[in-house]
């Protein structure tokens, strides 16, 4: 890929239709995950997650990438109903609490529970495939 170009794909999901694009900047990627129709399924009946990271974190970049990749995936696990905004990633060095929490953990992938609150998942493996990524947060929103 040439520096400073920009990979967009469209991304149909039962629920919506959105646009995921990597940016390159310098040798840097950015992945931005935008909406492009509103959901036609429930707010509460949509499983959702939270992504804590910080800038410059290589495992935190090398997990968006294949969260990316789980979300595109279908089968019995698919993750299309689950919402994880991957634009609004919680940089936990612009929250106190947030960086005292995560400080050594991040990347911390959290579920957000009925009542708001949230849970941390099981640490996921830097060298672990997407598929099982899938599998893993499937199994972990089910409980």
């Amino acid at each position: 890929m040439v520096i400073g170009a920009t990979m967009a794909a469209v991304v149909a999901r039962p629920s919506s239709i959105a646009v995921l694009s990597s940016q390159r900047q310098g040798a840097r990627s950015r992945w931005v995950f935008s909406p492009l129709a509103f959901s036609t399924s429930p707010a509460s009946s949509t499983r959702k997650l939270v992504l804590y990271s910080k800038p410059g974190c290589c495992l935190c970049d090398g997990l968006k990438e294949k969260l990316q990749a789980a979300f595109l995936l279908s089968g019995p696990d698919s993750l299309h109903d689950v919402d994880l905004q991957f634009s609004k990633v919680r940089d936990i060095t612009t929250n106190p609490e947030w960086e005292k929490a995560y400080q050594y953990e991040i990347p911390v992938l959290a579920k957000v529970l009925s009542d708001g609150t949230e849970e941390a998942l099981p640490r996921l493996s830097p060298r672990i495939g997407v598929e099982l990524i899938q599998k893993k947060i499937s199994a972990a929103l089910r409980q």
